[in-house]
């Protein structure tokens, strides 16, 4: 029997981990224990702000009892008090750690609704909005300095993409 296999790309993490990303449905598990969630919140790209990582999307943990999916809804909520009614299953990832694995399931969030008070971890202070025009060109290079530009991220003249899209 042949089988398809569906292209990955791989890359190297900000912990120096290789990490493979496919875009396929759910080829590394059906159910992964992580989630990280690619959110805009009134025309800007909602971010979060990690102590050592610096300006990320939201993401972490799936909680015992819950799905990938109800794990992705409750992050971007406890991370940055946005309020949740869909999102969208883009792919998954691998991260080989040098101690364990990590499995991310991400997800696109299109529908952030206009809550101004944050809650959880991210709190009013934890949230970062940058329109797109500051991550486009070289704005995104200046406001995205967490992000690996040239090797992972591209800037393009309407939003940043993957190195390889």
């Amino acid at each position: 029997m042949i089988r398809k296999v569906e292209k990955v790309h791989k890359f190297i993490d900000y912990y120096k981990n290789e990490v493979t990303l496919s875009f396929a449905d759910h080829p590394f598990s059906k159910e992964p224990k992580h989630v990280w969630i690619i959110c805009k919140y009134r025309d800007k790209w909602l971010l979060t702000k990690h102590k050592e990582r610096g300006l990320e999307f939201p993401g972490g943990k799936v909680e015992h009892g819950e799905t990938a999916e109800q794990g992705a809804i409750r992050e971007i909520t406890e991370e940055t008090g946005g309020v949740v009614d869909h999102i969208h299953y883009i792919g998954q990832y691998y991260v080989a750690g040098k101690k364990d694995h990590v499995i991310k399931n991400s997800y696109w969030d299109i529908n952030s609704s206009n809550q101004t008070q944050g809650v959880g971890r991210g709190g009013s202070s934890g949230i970062n909005g940058l329109k797109t025009s500051e991550m486009t060109d070289n704005s995104a290079k200046k406001h995205m300095k967490g992000f690996d530009f040239g090797n992972i991220w591209e800037t393009t003249s309407s939003y940043p993409i993957l190195f390889w899209q």
